[in-house]
């Protein structure tokens, strides 16, 4: 836990600007355009010495309906309650309006700390906006330029007591917890020695006296991988998992994304292009640690003429090539069409594990006709990444979706997997004597030695002679070889040709 701070305002008086400068990074969409930020955004922001918690939110409005801007409201609302500190912007340039006389009246009477800052403060013309902010009665005003980092040196007096406060609760209960972690281990020890009489030569002896042999674990060489390390079996690797929703507009990207973390956490609703930050999520699954991504909806490049959507797909491709697992929500009432294979064939070529998921299969009626005309066209448009895994849900009903969490580790294991030298260079010989390499002018091409480079997407050197020459119809044989061996299915698999240096490819012959 750390210390929450949210950025509240009106629209477009330069919230995600402060966010952006604060946490060092343009994670969040700018443009002039007003109402660009929709749902609350997390970042680590640091100040001085001082690191907390930053929260981006959308720009208050009066409404209070199921429109846009209701929804824009409550995401705001949803922020404010759950932060210690409130950085309320108001515009320099622009002044007070009606709007910000409201919400400083609806702040006024919540008992949280709010510090009122003028933002667009670059010099004496926006003195007049900044001395009209002492108005509203909220005490001192901070004047800055998030645009330029001009003034942002206010904040850190504002925020100090508050982060002092905090590290002097969490100082507090970290030794609570040390105390009662060490009192738990006192007594267990305690236990163990009334209750065990262990003699680490002769063995162990029970309550009736009789002792009983200790022996030590061996192990052989067929438990060690090639550079001794033991292998495990079962193991899975614990470490996060980059997971990205992408797909085209109105799939139910956000829907999914609610639907596991079991709250509504993003804008939903029949609106096409309501997303347009990536919003992640730092969740967990059965104890593995997930970083959630919902994306904007990407439509095909023609057919984006407005600034903000080209902002928004720019930063869905940034998540992208950043992800370790895809999934590209189709929605199963206009089946698979040419974005969507646009979108699958650029995550493949980004070498992320790929998963696709229809969602709205309730409203399908021929179920089985829709998805053999689906794999049908996976299998003619992905020869590259046969066994791409093909999951049918309901986002909003949440039925189907229990299958989805399984899949995802399933198939990054896959993609996270490494292959032994010695099983790839007998897998090689085995296959090359099924299926000989071509002759190039009168010599067959010999493939010598072969080992994995990296995993991840899993890729694999080969080291032959005439590498330029090997057709690509037979790396694409070596390939398929690779994914039905060692069952693979569903990832981009990488083969690397290398020939090795002729010593004697530059000398000239004796006469």
């Amino acid at each position: 836990m750390s210390l929450k701070v949210a950025i509240i305002g009106r629209p477009n008086v330069g919230k995600s600007t402060l966010f952006n400068r604060l946490v060092g990074k343009k994670l969040a969409l700018v443009d002039d355009q007003p109402g660009v930020t929709r749902d609350r955004r997390y970042g680590k922001a640091r100040l001085g010495d001082m690191s907390f918690d930053i929260i981006d939110t959308a720009g208050l409005e009066e409404a209070f309906d199921n429109s846009v801007e209701g929804m824009m409201r409550q995401q705001s609302e949803k922020a404010f309650e759950e932060c210690d500190v409130a950085l309320f912007l108001i515009d320099a340039r622009a002044g007070l309006t009606p709007l910000d006389n409201h919400f400083a009246d609806w702040l006024r009477k919540r008992e949280k700390p709010v510090y009122v800052i003028a933002n667009k403060h670059e010099g004496r013309d926006q003195d007049p906006g900044l001395y009209e902010a002492y108005g509203l009665g909220l005490g001192d005003v901070a004047p800055i330029s998030a645009e330029h980092g001009l003034g942002i040196e206010l904040l850190y007096d504002m925020l100090e007591p508050h982060w002092k406060e905090w590290k002097d609760r969490e100082r507090v209960a970290r030794q609570h917890a040390r105390e009662a972690a060490q009192e738990a281990l006192n007594e267990a020890r305690a236990d163990s020695l009334a209750d065990e009489d262990f003699d680490d030569e002769d063995g162990f002896a029970d309550d009736e006296g009789e002792v009983f042999p200790s022996y030590e674990i061996e192990f052989s060489e067929d438990d060690e991988d090639e550079d001794g390390e033991l292998i495990v079996e079962g193991a899975r690797d614990n470490s996060k998992i980059q997971l990205a929703i992408v797909g085209r507009p109105n799939a139910g990207k956000s829907t999914l994304l609610n639907q596991l973390l079991g709250e509504e956490r993003v804008m939903t609703g029949p609106q096409a292009g309501l997303t347009r930050d990536s919003i992640a999520v730092d969740w967990s699954y059965e104890g593995r640690p997930i970083r959630l991504v919902d994306t904007a909806g990407m439509r095909r490049k023609k057919k984006i003429d407005d600034r903000v959507e080209k902002l928004s797909v720019a930063d869905t491709l940034r998540v992208i090539r950043y992800a370790q697992v895809v999934v590209l929500m189709i929605d199963a009432t206009n089946t698979l069409d040419k974005q969507d294979l646009t979108i699958a064939r650029m995550v493949l070529e980004e070498g992320r594990a790929l998963i696709i998921a229809v969602n709205k299969w309730d409203a399908i009626i021929d179920k089985k006709g829709v998805m053999q005309e689906l794999r049908d066209k996976l299998d003619t448009s992905f020869a590259q990444a046969k066994g791409i895994p093909v999951l049918t849900f309901s986002a909003l009903t949440g039925r189907g979706t229990d299958r989805l969490m399984p899949t995802v580790l399933d198939i990054h294991d896959i993609w996270s997997r490494r292959i032994p030298t010695s099983q790839l260079n007998r897998w090689l010989e085995a296959t090359t004597e099924r299926h000989l390499p071509p002759v190039i002018s009168g010599r067959r091409i010999r493939l010598r030695y072969m080992t994995q480079a990296k995993s991840r997407p899993p890729s694999f050197f080969i080291n032959c002679s005439k590498a330029a020459e090997l057709p690509e119809s037979y790396t694409r044989y070596l390939i398929n070889g690779l994914r039905e061996d060692f069952d693979m299915p569903g990832v981009p698999i990488r083969i690397y040709l290398r020939s090795s240096d002729n010593p004697f490819a530059n000398k000239k012959k004796k006469r």
